[in-house]
Formats: structure tokens, C-alpha cells, sequence
């Protein structure tokens, strides 16, 4: 009976597609209903997996909801899930107003990819790099015309990151008319990691002691404070139509009781093209000594601490900022192409000149054409990158998915996904000191229906 169970469960698996991409919700008045049940080896142990995930649009506004249970061979549900206030908020998956760009865009929930300005301080930020430790926080952007905000508030269920940056079109209304100069923005930025880890990095401790004893020198666990970041900039389109968007910018960014540096960049974006929608973005950076640019990244939340209960020691990107005892200049670029609505693709790369295992790479590919029955899609972020041929490596500072699917109806879609993830790793009070990486494997048959509300 239980093999035939299991088989039942593989052959006709409802699940819904889950990811890391950046959203993309239903159109105003639709909306759609995923759900069902699967199969999902998690670090080699089976659970059966019973998942609803509701979505709606009603004019500007949208929700989304993720009831998401494990349940074991013993019918218990799997602890990890459900151990946290945050993980109980996280069946919020989204209420949002406006989408990112929009004069007015909100957005409770989880956070995936969020970038403030021109990504010098906060970048490809992700507050739920670990599935078992979902996270619910608000992103508020406005845009007034003249002048607006942008920001974000991590975590409610812990201190985490907060981040703003204002800025002003100081030219707008007294040179409306002229088409390049009246659009010259200048911003300020600030942003400020309240968790208790975040400030955390290593000193030297000499003990004099007099002879016949000896002197001997120990590292010590020291508290900085909460990590601070603080920015200026400025950006001036230089073309800026329907179709042809080039603006040049310049960002100024200081790490509080650390470095500064400087990002000069360029970005292009062609839209309207018919065939190919296309942004890129290509930045120098003048980096002083014990300065890290965009130190808010994709994989922040599991670099910000790390402890290892069996030596002892532990790693923190504070104290690898504190390390970096000379100025290194490096470069970042990014590319994002939109194809035919068949191909989208987005990545971005940076490295400093002289630091070992500086590179960063963030990867996202979906290849999903409606009128063909094949769907292929993944993402991918890595960092502390030494040599370019460790690109695709996936070792403890990866992040990854990729699924593979054939629908066989328009609705349905036989797939398999494969989660290179991060699992906490608790303290005797259930803090988390540190994540270990953690493997998902989920064969699935996913039923996406479509739905109109009738407006």
C-alpha cells in the first residue's frame, strides 16, 4: 500500500513553482490559484508536501499567500517550519500596491532582490536566503516627480536591516521643458543593520607577561557596533525617450568607522523594441582601505555571522571589511535581456583588482515561451570568487535552483527541482548563529490555473 502511495503521490504531484526569481504577478483583475501535494527530499529525508499558494490582482493592489507543509513518514509536520514567529507571517507571501518603478510601490512580505538606487550600498538584497527561515518585510517607494524615496525594513521578526535614500529633481519644475537637464536627480542614502551580529570582528590581545613566563597573543570576539552605511549621489540622463534610456551617475558611499569609496557608472535601457528589451550597467569603483561596495547584498543575511560550534571560531563580513587594510578599485557590470517573451535572462558580475576571492555573480534564466511545451529555469548567486573557473562551482558560498519541466497540457507542468539552499543552525535559545548548506530535491507536477475576476 505505502508503494503504491508514493508512486501515486510521484505520477500525479499538484505543486506550485517556487523561486528566488524577482515576482511577476498576475495582471490588474486576475489572478491565480496554484496548489496540490508532492514528494521533497530534504538533505536525503523524504516528506509529503501539501502546499497552497493563492495570487490576486485588484487594480494596483495585489496579495499572495504560501501555505506550505512537510510532513514526515510519522505524520508530523517537519519542525523547521513552523519554529518562528516569522515563519507563522511568512504565510503572507506578498501584499503589495504598484509594482517596483511605479510612482507609488509597496510591498509586505518577502523581499527578493531589492535594490536602493544604484545598488552602491544596498544591492540584489534577499531577506530569505534560507527557505527555513522566511522572512516578512516592507519595501515603501515613492516617487513624487519633483522628489521621492525609497526603502526598505528587512525582517519584523527580528532587528535587521533598514535602509532609505530621498532624493530630489531639483531642476524638474523650473526646466521642465528642456528634455536632459531637467531630469538631473541627486539622492542621499542611509542604511543600518540593527541585528545583534552585525558588528562583530576579531582583535588581537597581547598578554605581557614577565619573565620566565612567556608572552603570548590571542584573537578575541569584539562588538563594534551595528554596521552603519551613508551615500550621496547624483545621476543625469543623457538620453531619455520611449524607446533609448542612457543616464550617467555618480555614487559616493561611507562605511561608518571604516572606508569610503566612489562608483562612476553607465546604464543603458532599449525598450520597445518588439524583439529585445534590454538594460545594462557598466561601473568603475575607487575603493578606499576597509571599504566594501554594496556590503547590503543577494547573500548578505547568511555572510553577516557564522559561528562554528566544533573549533570555535567564527566569520562575519564585518570582520572581513576590518581586514581589508588597502585600497583596491574594482568593476561591476550587469546585463538584463528580455527576448521575444521567450528568454529572459539576468546577470551581473563584479571582482576588485587586487583582492583574492572578491567576485561576486548573480544569475537569473527562465525560458518559458508559451506556445512550446519545454520550461527551463534557475538562478544562481556565488561569492567569495577566486579564479573565474570557480564561476559555477557550487560550494558553501552558493546559492542555487534549477528546474527542468515538460507540460504536457497548458496548465500542467512535469518537472524536476533541484535547491542548493542554507539551513540555521540554532543555539541552546534558538538563536541562529550560522548557516550550513542544505540540498532539495523535488520530481513535481505543478497545476497553475489561471483565473479573471471579472473586472
Amino acid at each position: 500500500m505505502k508503494k503504491l502511495f508514493l508512486l501515486f503521490l510521484f505520477v500525479f504531484i499538484i505543486k506550485p513553482i517556487y523561486s528566488q526569481e524577482p515576482p511577476l504577478y498576475p495582471k490588474p483583475g486576475e489572478g491565480v490559484l496554484d496548489g496540490g501535494l508532492g514528494l521533497n527530499w530534504i538533505d536525503g529525508e523524504l516528506y509529503y508536501n501539501v502546499r497552497i499558494m493563492p495570487e490576486l490582482s485588484l487594480g494596483n493592489w495585489g496579495m499572495g499567500l504560501d501555505l506550505n507543509f512537510n510532513i514526515n513518514k510519522n505524520g508530523n509536520i517537519r519542525k523547521e517550519d513552523f519554529n518562528e514567529l516569522s515563519d507563522y507571517l511568512s504565510i503572507i507571501r506578498y501584499i503589495r500596491y504598484g509594482e517596483k518603478h511605479d510612482p507609488v510601490y509597496i510591498k509586505l512580505g518577502a523581499l527578493d532582490y531589492y535594490t536602493l538606487g544604484h545598488g552602491t550600498i544596498v544591492d540584489q538584497y534577499n531577506n530569505s536566503p534560507s527557505i527555513d527561515t522566511r522572512k516578512i518585510g516592507l519595501v515603501a517607494d515613492i516617487d513624487f516627480g519633483s522628489a521621492g524615496f525609497e526603502s526598505i525594513y528587512s525582517t519584523f521578526g527580528e532587528a535587521g536591516l533598514t535602509a532609505a535614500r530621498v532624493y530630489v529633481r531639483p531642476l524638474r519644475s523650473a526646466l521642465a521643458e528642456v528634455p536632459i537637464i531637467s531630469d538631473l536627480e541627486i539622492g542621499a542614502s542611509y542604511a543600518v543593520d540593527f541585528n545583534k551580529y552585525s558588528g562583530i570582528i576579531s582583535e588581537l590581545v597581547m598578554v605581557n607577561n614577565p619573565p620566565p613566563l612567556a608572552s603570548y597573543a590571542y584573537l578575541q570576539q569584539v562588538d563594534k557596533g551595528r554596521m552603519q552605511i551613508a551615500g550621496v549621489d547624483i545621476g543625469l540622463p543623457i538620453v531619455h525617450s520611449s524607446i533609448v534610456n542612457l543616464e550617467l551617475y555618480s555614487d559616493y558611499s561611507k562605511i561608518i568607522n571604516y572606508g569610503s569609496g566612489v562608483a562612476t557608472g553607465i546604464m543603458l535601457d532599449l525598450n520597445g523594441l518588439g524583439i529585445l528589451n534590454a538594460s545594462a550597467k557598466l561601473e568603475r569603483r575607487f575603493n578606499k582601505a576597509q571599504y566594501i561596495p554594496s556590503y547590503f547584498n543577494s547573500l548578505y543575511e547568511i555572510q553577516r555571522y557564522q559561528y562554528d560550534t566544533a573549533t570555535g571560531t567564527f566569520s562575519s563580513k564585518a570582520n572581513l571589511l576590518a581586514s581589508m587594510t588597502d585600497p583596491d578599485n574594482g568593476y561591476f557590470g550587469e546585463l538584463d535581456l528580455h527576448f521575444l517573451g521567450l528568454l529572459d535572462i539576468i546577470g551581473s558580475y563584479q571582482r576588485l583588482d587586487k583582492t583574492p576571492n572578491s567576485g561576486e555573480l548573480h544569475l537569473v534564466a527562465n525560458v518559458s515561451p508559451q506556445e512550446m511545451p519545454v520550461v527551463v529555469r534557475g538562478g544562481y548567486d556565488k561569492i567569495n570568487i577566486g579564479a573565474e573557473s570557480q564561476l559555477f562551482k557550487v560550494d558553501n558560498n552558493s546559492y542555487m535552483y534549477f528546474e527542468f519541466g515538460y507540460k504536457p497540457l497548458p496548465y500542467l507542468l512535469v518537472s524536476m527541482l533541484y535547491n542548493w539552499t542554507w539551513a540555521p543552525i540554532r543555539d541552546a535559545n534558538s538563536n541562529i548563529v550560522a548557516y550550513q548548506p542544505q540540498k532539495r530535491i523535488e520530481p513535481k507536477v505543478s497545476f497553475i490555473y489561471p483565473f479573471n475576476l471579472g473586472q
